[in-house]
């Protein structure tokens, strides 16, 4: 088990688990998730790290889009911010790349979900290893993670 379905029977949400079989090959995650589990894309959310310089945030966003980083120093009220280096998202998630689920990481970080999520009665995020995912209702997702807001952060690719 994974420290993000740990926390998962913790809280006693209810939630999903898909695996599948990972393609080393592969480095569009969230992409080979979707389509070997045959789920709806638009359903299928990405976490990724972002930074200002003095603290990290985490940001949850569909694999079909990508995040804009303008929308998302809004939502997070710092003035710009920056993608994370995979070496930096994985000593503060304790998460590899390709597997960093927004639940259970090592340190509690701010999150933002983007709204598109709200729409679904279930989203897929990373369980914590690559080619694990997790089907969860948003807003059960939301109150698992520090002190989470929706909003528009996400753009077409």
């Amino acid at each position: 088990m994974t420290p993000a379905i740990d926390q998962l029977k913790k809280h006693k949400i209810a939630f999903t688990l898909h695996e599948y079989q990972h393609d080393a090959h592969c480095h569009s995650f969230g992409e080979e998730a979707a389509n070997k589990l045959n789920l709806a894309p638009e359903t299928v959310f990405k976490t990724l790290l972002v930074t200002d310089e003095k603290q990290f945030f985490v940001a949850i966003v569909p694999v079909t889009g990508q995040l804009n980083l303008k929308r998302a120093a809004s939502a997070f009220a710092v003035k710009k911010l920056r993608m994370a280096e995979a070496k930096e998202a994985e000593r503060i998630t304790g998460y590899l790349i390709g597997g960093i689920s927004p639940i259970g990481q090592k340190k509690s970080l701010v999150t933002c979900i983007d709204e598109s999520a709200q729409i679904y009665s279930k989203v897929y995020v990373s369980g914590g290893q690559r080619g694990l995912d997790i089907g969860i209702a948003p807003q059960d997702l939301s109150q698992l993670c520090r002190q989470t807001r929706f909003a528009n952060i996400a753009q077409s690719k």
